[in-house]
């Protein structure tokens, strides 16, 4: 079942079924901001994490529907299957907050193609999961942004996100 986001835009909710969709718009997320990386490895985050308790959701262009791939001949893998070509997605799972112990929202992917950018799409979707999670009677949505990725950053500021903590990391070395 599908609904109106935005005008020419409908949304709808994923399948188990499409994993293999939902890797490659990870592998492609995260390809855009460092595009010399391999991400290979992000299958074992889908297997351990994609399941009916993590929802994900597809945002067509009404114009596109059934229009097949959009990038054949190109060196990026395609993005559409026999029936749609989904250009954004949202994929939200579960977390704990670690004052108060609520379980709340937490988004693993928010991802729209470069050509659909800028049309309030991100905007559109961060509210259909504000009005999700406050549906199922979560307080608090949380999310990870490189700080690299300034337009993310943007949207979430704008979108009154506040930074509660930082994620630090230290990269070791085997030398001594």
């Amino acid at each position: 079942m599908s609904e109106q986001l935005l005008p020419g835009y409908i949304i709808r909710r994923g399948s188990l079924l499409e994993r293999s969709l939902l890797l490659k718009f990870m592998q492609r997320t995260y390809q855009d901001l460092f595009p010399n990386e391999d991400f290979s490895h992000l299958e074992q985050t889908v297997k351990q994490y994609f399941s009916s308790d993590t929802p994900l959701w597809w945002v067509e262009d009404e114009g596109e529907q059934g229009a097949g791939s959009r990038e054949q001949g190109s060196n990026k893998e395609s993005l559409s299957s026999a029936s749609h070509s989904p250009i954004a997605c949202l994929w939200v799972g579960n977390a704990i907050d670690q004052v108060h112990g609520n379980r709340h929202a937490h988004i693993f992917i928010l991802y729209v193609v470069p050509e659909h950018r800028r049309r309030g799409i991100g905007t559109a979707l961060m509210r259909y999961v504000e009005n999700w999670a406050i549906q199922r009677g979560d307080r608090q949505i949380g999310l990870q942004v490189f700080q690299s990725n300034k337009p993310a950053l943007n949207l979430y500021n704008q979108l009154g996100y506040q930074t509660q903590s930082l994620w630090m990391v230290k990269f070791l070395s085997a030398e001594k």
